[in-house]
């Protein structure tokens, strides 16, 4: 739960940040890509909201630490290679995106697949 708040509010100041300091600093095409990476770090610290919340009731969610973790490495590898690659201009970073959004992917299936086997009939 900590961790999800932590990564909440930075993409809540990073947003901020990246909408009045960065404005006349990046181009058109890297604040883009910087709202990205604000915009999927805030979803993504949402869903963590809700695993941690799934993984503290009784009965707790059993796959809840690896599916966080999922999320984790995901929101890491994918917005932090974002801002990565604004701040440093090193294309090679874009090359780790989308193996953070595999990890998104595999949370929200992960998650999904733990609903589906909570359900009643399944």
């Amino acid at each position: 739960l900590p961790i999800a708040a932590v990564s909440g509010a930075l993409s809540v100041g990073l947003g901020a940040f990246g909408a009045h300091a960065l404005r006349q600093t990046l181009t058109e095409a890297r604040r883009e890509t910087f709202e990205v990476a604000v915009r999927y770090q805030f979803y993504h610290s949402l869903a963590l909201f809700g695993v941690a919340i799934l993984a503290s009731r009784t009965p707790p969610l059993p796959s809840a630490g690896w599916i966080g973790a999922l999320l984790l490495g995901g929101i890491v590898l994918f917005s932090g290679s974002l801002y990565a690659l604004v701040w440093t201009d090193k294309s090679w970073l874009g090359a780790i995106t989308p193996i953070g959004g595999v990890l998104l992917i595999l949370g929200w299936l992960g998650l999904a697949l733990a609903a589906w086997r909570g359900m009643p009939g399944t």
